[in-house]
């Protein structure tokens, strides 16, 4: 008689808040701000009788920062948001993130010892707030970023709570 296969892992219930789309937004237009004013500085002090490769740099570089622009505005944040999941179930804490590289992280509720809430400037701005669940093992960490700051302060005590809870019993 064979074992039957375990369930697949399914992808956690929750996305992110919708203002962090906007927060991404910021940050690519901040981004392509100081690369634009990185590459205008290289532009107008460099002679445009220089050889070697300056001649292409000058205009290569404005495309690149237009091509990043693009990307880290039009295309990123909507990616983003699509793809980050986190859920908290009467176990633990599942993460999904990533939009490039895809990282899959659950942290079972008995193994949590430090749960931190934390606003960035940005976040700040935007209403939003980042949970950290941390374990005693570095790689054990589940960070959910860009909660409503309501919600991640909900999540953060009832976490704690639960996880005082599972030790308590443990003794």
């Amino acid at each position: 008689m064979s074992v039957p296969p375990a369930p697949p892992v399914r992808e956690p219930a929750w996305p992110l808040s919708r203002s962090a789309i906007w927060l991404w937004v910021t940050q690519g237009v901040l981004g392509t701000l100081v690369y634009g004013v990185l590459v205008g500085v290289f532009v107008l002090t460099m002679p445009s009788s220089a050889g070697g490769p300056v001649p292409v740099l000058r205009w290569l570089l404005p495309a690149l920062v237009v091509v990043y622009a693009v990307v880290a505005i039009g295309i990123r944040p909507w990616v983003r948001y699509r793809v980050h999941r986190w859920e908290v179930t009467a176990d633990a804490v599942h993460a999904l993130t990533g939009w490039l590289s895809r990282t899959w992280t659950l942290v079972p509720v008995a193994r949590i010892q430090t749960v931190d809430v934390t606003r960035g400037v940005l976040q700040q701005l935007y209403g939003l707030a980042s949970v950290a669940v941390l374990t005693a093992s570095s790689q054990g960490t589940v960070r959910v970023p860009h909660l409503e700051v309501g919600v991640a302060e909900r999540v953060a005590d009832d976490l704690a709570r639960r996880a005082e809870q599972v030790r308590d019993e443990a003794t």
